[in-house]
């Protein structure tokens, strides 16, 4: 198995450590076709990317496009999932200058409104500590998640069940319907073996993704790839793989 495309990697303009060039650099001396810049969105409290800064991405991105033929460079973003309808801290006049939209729950993320940060943040943080809460937490995670497939362009859906406990065959079921794929993250360990067996069932889609934060980790999908071939996925299931 082979993967051809990176789609989950940072750069200096949220928290990775190099800039769109290292990471495309890396990318074609790993015999990348295809990569994706995708910072955190604007609604991170530590890590979004300043909305000025989509104009001068979009402009670099579609500059290196035009001086190579040896990859070719996505913008994209990882946005947050902020509110239990399934809101993300970007809008459409963000996804239409996109060429990838990800999205995912994180704990840096502001949520809509004070009841959804207890709702999601605050039984996150409990559910740590008391299993009846967690059960609670579960439900309401799957919720905001699906609610997010649906009601947006996510193209993938970023590790899945690493930062908050979720029901993979719900979530399955719905990025089956979208056409969402589930990331297999080489860096957190989710999925894990066991869920994507689960959502395997359900007919998703998986991606394997390096989530680099440092130019010398785009491409490194090794842990990922393992954890796919532990689970029997084929390559047809795996939008950014060939033989």
């Amino acid at each position: 198995m082979k993967i051809f495309a990176d789609y989950h990697t940072h750069t200096i303009y949220s928290h990775g450590k190099g800039t769109i060039q290292d990471n495309v650099d890396e990318a074609i001396r790993k015999g990348l076709r295809e990569i994706a810049i995708s910072d955190h969105g604007y609604g991170h409290f530590l890590f979004g990317i300043k909305r000025d800064a989509l104009p001068k991405m979009r402009k670099e991105i579609d500059s290196i496009n035009a001086h190579t033929d040896k990859i070719n460079v996505k913008l994209g973003m990882e946005a947050n999932i902020i509110s239990m309808d399934g809101a993300l801290d970007i809008g459409k006049e963000t996804t239409d200058q996109l060429d990838i939209v990800l999205a995912g729950y994180h704990f840096g993320a502001i949520p809509n409104n004070i009841r959804d940060c207890f709702r999601m943040h605050g039984n996150n943080f409990l559910a740590r500590h008391f299993t009846s809460i967690d059960r609670k937490a579960r439900v309401l995670n799957t919720d905001a998640v699906v609610a997010a497939i649906y009601n947006n362009p996510i193209a993938i859906l970023t590790h899945p069940g690493a930062k908050a406990n979720i029901d993979t065959k719900e979530i399955a079921k719905a990025a089956a319907e979208r056409g969402t794929a589930l990331e297999i993250n080489s860096s957190h360990g989710f999925l894990t073996v066991e869920y994507i067996e689960i959502a395997m069932k359900e007919g998703a889609k998986f991606v394997i993704s390096s989530d680099a934060h440092r130019p010398e980790d785009v491409g490194n999908v090794k842990k990922g790839i393992e954890r796919a071939m532990q689970a029997g996925l084929s390559i047809e299931q795996i939008i950014n793989a060939e033989a």
